[in-house]
């Protein structure tokens, strides 16, 4: 079940790759947080040095090992970075219940910068243990965070050039156009047309294919999105199939059927069983007629 729940996971990322854009936003899934202990560093789990990275949603499993009568709570947490707290807490009560059934859950949270995410960890207040634990963030990388990243995001601003004071010296510019003594003749005159026409045709297209990655740019942004919302929408359809399952295994799975060993309630009144008398005399008949029908033979 784990896997299916990482497959949903990498089937969101893809979707975010459709465009193939260098400025599109793009999903990814960490490695098991919870490999090394029941705590952890999130510069250790999350990708460095890239600052526009949001954490959409948690994927969480382990099996807790107590016994029922006994009270247990599991918490999944990660501190709070920029204050007090915890930026995400999610809580398992496993107080009079039995131990030794694996739990898996998704959790969405509001998407939020990875800077605010602190260490996590896996608190148990109570008696029992944890074991087999797995910890995943499904995050969102935004390449536009910094707008100075490429030319095409939104908010990108020209480097300033540092004004430089440059000596104003008078030149006459030479135009052979407007020199009497030259003529052109008139096929150079309309190649000199063509060519400014081109210059503008330039210019025109240019224009065109910076609003176009602008526009991939915004579909792609709309479409990361969407797909966050609808794997967070599956996530908690599935969530809510494993709670109603655990319930039903409650009910049915450990009720036993009173029985044992039905023995054989047939007993023989006698060990040895009588000789039927109608049997030995229909034997007695068919060998009579056998013998008869030999005889017949030789007639």
């Amino acid at each position: 079940m784990l896997k299916k729940l990482l497959l949903l996971a990498a089937l969101a990322s893809w979707a975010g790759y459709c465009y193939s854009e260098s400025i599109a936003p793009y999903f990814g899934t960490t490695p098991n947080a919870a490999a090394g202990g029941n705590t952890w560093t999130m510069d250790n789990v999350l990708p460095n040095g890239v600052p526009g990275v949001d954490i959409n949603l948690i994927i969480y499993s382990y099996t807790p090992q107590k016994i029922t009568a006994d009270d247990m709570i599991v918490h999944i947490q990660n501190e709070n970075a920029s204050g007090t707290g915890y930026i995400f807490r999610e809580s398992d009560d496993w107080s009079g219940a039995p131990g030794g059934t694996e739990i898996r859950k998704v959790v969405p949270v509001v998407p939020s910068n990875r800077s605010l995410w602190g260490n996590g960890s896996i608190q148990v207040e109570g008696t029992g243990t944890v074991e087999d634990a797995f910890v995943f963030y499904n995050y969102k990388v935004d390449p536009c965070y910094n707008p100075q990243f490429d030319p095409n995001c939104p908010g990108y601003q020209l480097p300033e050039i540092p004004q430089i004071e440059i000596p104003v010296v008078d030149i006459e510019i030479y135009d052979a156009t407007q020199d009497e003594y030259v003529n052109l003749s008139n096929e150079e005159t309309v190649l000199l047309e063509e060519n400014e026409e081109v210059l503008e045709e330039l210019d025109e297209e240019e224009e065109e294919e910076a609003e176009k990655k602008k526009r991939a740019y915004r579909l792609a942004a709309l479409e990361a999105s969407n797909a966050a919302l609808l794997f967070a929408e599956t996530a908690r359809i599935d969530q809510m199939n494993q709670i109603a399952q655990q319930a039903v295994d409650r009910l049915y799975v450990p009720k036993t059927i009173n029985g044992g060993v039905y023995n054989d309630a047939l007993v023989m009144q006698d060990k040895q069983l009588p000789t039927n008398p109608r049997g030995l005399r229909n034997g007695f008949a068919q060998q009579l007629l056998h013998e008869k029908m030999v005889e017949m033979q030789y007639k």
